[in-house]
């Protein structure tokens, strides 16, 4: 193999528009070729290995690829073609024999496939892990600032638009907490963000992990049925992890709307775990009943002691004309469904009912004592009483 390679010259420039015109790519994607050619040129004659300064040529123009959103597979086709249509310009492959020309192959081929791409790859590779780390962390900064109203309309729209998400219109929030802590970025994070994409559109959804948890907002028509395909996903994805669970913030308009619907869906899911409730999607909108109680504590606390607290009086606790008096309004007031759900006699339920009413002075007959009898038993389960003492009312 001649060593007087510098005689030996090619036209870099037109085989590089060649190989962008066989790789179906524009003109200027050829400028990530630049230097490549000769390199080829270079290694044919001699049998070398690419250098260190060459092979960062090429990561540098991976890392200019990503830059320029150029996609991996058109750069490798870039580079096949032009490893062909080099090959054939090569001087001295026509004279040259059997043996030499598969030397000629070796070294050329090991410093296209094994040197070049593989460099042009890791450039690449290391620019792209650089993008999605940096729009990660862009995402999560966004998330906080619309979750927690920390910045200006004007910059949350900007930035919304960037991620696809319009902050105009109406926007519900759903928050999804399972039995360890969900990352952003994980697996499964992106199997139901992707999926989730693909079910609304990627300008309708975000969806990302905030505080251990996973958050999915939804924008215009998605939020009516993502609740249901954000649960189902999120089922998906867990697998055999059955301690999962879903909120479900009320639709709000604009930014502040977001917040509004976040707290809401935090707010469900906490409420879910203290009242024992065992619906995997739980809704705010069903629950309203218990933010109103637990607005005014005092007022709640009063209300179980003067309505249930009689109830202490009675052979066993409180404990068993409770949890009468929760599975009755369950039933829907029909005395012979609360026996079949408490696992008692319909006598049996009659008479505990009598002596709720002999207690307490409520009868669930009364349509205003039932009413106020529900919303103390409701207020009982909020309290975690009577397994907790009452507070002092405030």
């Amino acid at each position: 193999m001649t060593t007087e390679h510098e005689t030996w010259t090619v036209d870099a420039g037109a085989i590089a528009a060649r190989a962008a015109a066989d790789a179906g790519a524009s003109a200027e994607l050829a400028s990530f070729l630049d230097g490549y050619i000769e390199m080829l040129v270079a290694v044919s004659a001699t049998g070398r290995r690419l250098g260190r300064a060459e092979l960062e040529t090429r990561r540098v123009l991976g890392a200019a690829a990503v830059e320029q959103n150029v996609p991996l597979r058109a750069l490798v086709d870039l580079y096949l073609s032009a490893n062909w249509l080099t090959w054939r310009e090569l001087p001295g492959i026509a004279e040259a024999d059997g043996a030499t020309v598969r030397a000629i192959a070796d070294s050329v081929m090991r410093a296209a496939d094994d040197d070049a791409i593989v460099a042009l790859a890791e450039g690449y590779d290391q620019a792209q892990r650089l993008v999605v780390r940096q729009e990660e962390a862009r995402r999560r900064e966004f998330i906080d600032d619309l979750l927690y109203g920390r910045s200006d309309l004007g910059r949350l729209a900007e930035t919304a638009e960037r991620f696809g998400l319009h902050l105009a219109g109406q926007l519900a929030v759903a928050v999804a907490r399972a039995g360890h802590s969900l990352v952003d970025g994980d697996g499964m994070t992106r199997r139901v963000e992707s999926s989730m994409r693909v079910r609304f559109g990627a300008r309708d959804v975000l969806v990302t992990a905030k505080d251990g948890s996973l958050v999915c907002i939804a924008t215009g028509t998605a939020t009516a049925d993502m609740p249901a395909e954000f649960a189902r996903q999120v089922e998906l994805a867990l697998g055999a992890d059955r301690r999962w669970r879903v909120g479900v913030g009320r639709p709000h308009t604009g930014p502040g709307g977001a917040v509004r619907s976040y707290e809401e869906a935090c707010q469900t899911l906490d409420l879910a775990e203290s009242l024992g409730l065992a619906a995997p999607v739980m809704n705010a909108a069903d629950l309203l009943v218990f933010q109103v109680l637990l607005r005014d504590r005092g007022a709640l606390i009063d209300l179980v002691a003067t309505v249930l607290g009689p109830l202490e009086q009675a052979r066993g606790g409180a404990r068993p004309l409770l949890d009468t008096l929760a599975g009755y309004f369950a039933s829907g007031g029909i005395t012979a469904a609360a026996a079949r759900h408490l696992h008692l006699s319909v006598r049996a339920v009659t008479y505990r009912l009598d002596r709720i009413k002999q207690l307490t002075g409520h009868d669930v007959a009364d349509p205003t004592q039932r009413f106020a009898l529900e919303a103390a038993v409701l207020g009982a389960r909020l309290l975690d009483w009577p397994s907790r003492p009452l507070p002092p009312s405030e």
